[in-house]
């Protein structure tokens, strides 16, 4: 509980120092959103044993709180809109989840002679991460066996490079403009999409109140743990997990409920709610990194750079090939690094209404990772093998 109230106060400070008019703290906010500080102040509580690495909460928040947050947020997707954008944006994330599936190996044999033999295992876990999210990386950890001494490292690799590149995606919505008439790139129909997303959320909205609120909790922790209840009666597998089966059953659930009148509890703050929530995962996520880690494994850092920066080089050539706007981009990259936690955040920083576009990327993320990281690991393996 007392780590609880810790996350929940340092959160909550950052969100509202970021809301502040002071000069100062709007100025740092523009180029570090609290998004950020919401990774990074929980590590740094960590590598300070302020809080500790391990602790049951981070657990079930993971276990109870991260379905409640993507149901909620689903409430509000518009499919038939989403669907209007065309193919581009899921061949941008595939060109992402490409970079991801070759980088990971060519990584691993550049720095294979400074690591441990069983590496590979510590390649696996950030594969799965790094394609889909946590619920991935927690299936490849148990399917291959990582042990603490590499998922340690590897976790703050995750924290740090993977997080530090969605900080720079952040930065880079405000140069948007300026690629896509670089890159020739027609974000027309993304403009259009966008706006006819907010006319309805503003024609929808309306002030909270007590019953919907308790309505909107309750539907949600209602589904989400009758539908953790049944993954759990599912068959169990390297690729399939308990915590995958409960994603990818309760974001079917959420895009259902999205066709129904349950989407009226949008109108009525419930994606705010399932920001709240998503918000506390993030911030358990980076309580589990200790900084300290980069200064005694530094190799494992410098092997997650040179990774992702083939996953980039990778998706900014499809980009250049498919003339994609950065917004393409963005949730393509994220759909696949980032997943279902932050994939939706960027999206709303490029496109304030089409944050649901960039939850169902990270939700085909969860789905193709759960295959493409397992990939991932075998072609690691045996680059482990031959060197």
């Amino acid at each position: 509980m007392a780590v609880f109230v810790y996350l929940t106060v340092v959160v909550g400070l950052i969100f509202m120092l970021g809301e502040s008019k002071n000069p100062v703290l709007k100025k740092l906010f523009h180029y570090a959103p609290p998004l950020i500080w919401t990774y990074f102040i929980p590590m740094l509580s960590t590598t300070f044993a302020i809080i500790p690495q391990e602790s049951s909460l981070y657990g079930f928040v993971a276990t109870y709180i991260l379905p409640v947050g993507l149901l909620l947020l689903l409430l509000s997707a518009n499919v038939p809109a989403t669907l209007r954008l065309g193919p581009k944006a899921l061949l941008m994330f595939l060109a992402g989840t490409l970079g991801v599936i070759i980088g990971g190996p060519i990584a691993l044999a550049i720095f294979q002679p400074w690591l441990p033999e069983d590496a590979w295992k510590g390649v696996a876990a950030l594969a799965g991460s790094w394609i889909g999210g946590s619920a991935n990386m927690a299936a490849m950890i148990e399917a291959v066996g990582t042990p603490k001494e590499i998922l340690s490292p590897i976790i703050v690799v995750d924290t740090v490079v993977g997080y530090s590149w969605m900080g720079i995606m952040i930065f880079l919505a405000g140069f948007q403009d300026k690629f896509n008439k670089w890159n020739k790139a027609d974000d027309s129909i993304i403009q259009s999409v966008n706006k006819e997303m907010n006319d309805i959320q503003r024609k929808n909205e309306r002030p909270i109140q007590v019953p919907q609120l308790l309505g909107l909790l309750g539907l949600a922790f209602g589904v989400s743990y009758i539908v953790l209840k049944i993954a759990e009666k599912l068959p169990q597998s390297a690729v399939l997990s308990t915590t995958t089966w409960t994603v990818m059953i309760i974001s079917a659930i959420g895009i259902l409920f999205s066709f129904t009148p349950v989407k009226k509890l949008e109108g009525y703050g419930a994606s705010k709610v399932g920001y709240t929530a998503i918000y506390l995962l993030l911030a358990t996520i980076g309580a589990r990194a200790d900084l300290t880690y980069v200064i005694d494994s530094p190799q494992y850092v410098l092997m997650g750079i040179v990774w992702l920066s083939i996953h980039i080089l990778v998706i900014f050539i499809a980009a250049r090939l498919l003339r994609a706007p950065l917004f393409f981009v963005a949730v393509g990259s994220q759909g696949n690094i980032g997943g279902t936690s932050s994939a939706p955040i960027v999206a709303s920083v490029f496109q304030p209404s089409l944050a649901p576009v960039g939850l169902l990327m990270g939700i085909v993320g969860n789905v193709v990772g759960s295959y493409a990281a397992v990939l991932c690991a075998q072609l690691a393996k045996m680059v482990a093998t031959m060197l």
